[in-house]
């Protein structure tokens, strides 16, 4: 087992931010802009990385948003999830760079990957494979046709995530995020962790979920998490909701230091 300044050197060679009030994305999952330019202004000074997907980026309104999550110290996580020709994902991640984002989301199929990654080279961008979602389990994979279960699917599209030398990938911290760097071999590979509940929440349609500090504690770099805090948005604790989770992330590393000096 590695000792503690290994868990050191790993997370400084995947080049995380030191607080974890900077590992975690807050997505914006709400039905319009000024809703989530109300809770960006709700969380200014304690979170400064916000995701935006679907119901967002193509909204009116949107260069607005897309402009208040790239600036004043903040960053964005754009949830594309782009499914396309290769052409047509070139051309797009031109676009997401052009729009000042710090991650975007593709598919993890070996060819939209590639063409992303060969996209955003000589830019800041970090490309995120999507793996399986978290509000699918066994049961829904096996419905939709597919051979393998959950967590064998995510390790093989982390593998060839690793390969098309994508930035990170997206995945539940069920999947066990340093199992899948080990048989990824690829420990400079970013996890990015959805399906984030407090013990005793509830679960809404999320299949395989963790606490912030179960995910910490098994290797996610980020966790993305939106209902756990934007819930509160019309109450004065949605402050207080993210600062719980920074806590609980905080206690989560940690004890991973803890284990691993031991």
């Amino acid at each position: 087992m590695p000792d503690g300044s290994d868990v050191r050197q790993s997370r400084l060679k995947r080049d995380l931010p030191r607080d974890m009030k900077d590992r975690l994305i807050v997505a914006l999952d709400v039905a319009t802009v000024e809703e989530a330019k109300e809770i960006i202004q709700q969380l200014d000074g304690v979170v400064s990385f916000f995701k935006i997907g679907y119901w967002l980026y193509i909204s009116s309104g949107a260069d607005e948003l897309y402009t208040l999550t790239t600036t004043g110290g903040r960053k964005l996580f754009l949830d594309a999830k782009m499914f396309d020709v290769p052409e047509t994902i070139r051309h797009g991640i031109k676009s997401v760079i052009a729009r000042g984002a710090s991650f975007v989301t593709v598919h993890g199929d070996p060819g939209i990957m590639q063409a992303a990654v060969e996209a955003k080279a000589g830019s800041n961008l970090k490309i995120f494979a999507v793996t399986v979602l978290t509000n699918l389990d066994d049961d829904a994979l096996k419905e939709m046709g597919f051979a393998l279960g959950a967590r064998d699917l995510v390790m093989l599209r982390a593998r060839n995530a690793a390969e098309a030398k994508c930035d990170g990938i997206i995945a539940s911290a069920d999947d066990d995020p340093d199992r899948i760097r080990d048989l990824a071999q690829d420990e400079n590979l970013l996890i990015a962790t959805p399906g984030i509940r407090l013990a005793g929440a509830n679960r809404h349609d999320q299949k395989r979920i963790a606490t912030p500090r179960e995910a910490i504690l098994h290797g996610a770099d980020y966790l993305v998490v939106g209902r756990p805090i934007i819930e509160h948005r019309q109450h004065p604790d949605v402050r207080s909701a993210a600062l719980d989770i920074i806590k609980e992330m905080q206690s989560g590393w940690d004890e991973r230091q803890a284990n691993s000096a031991g």
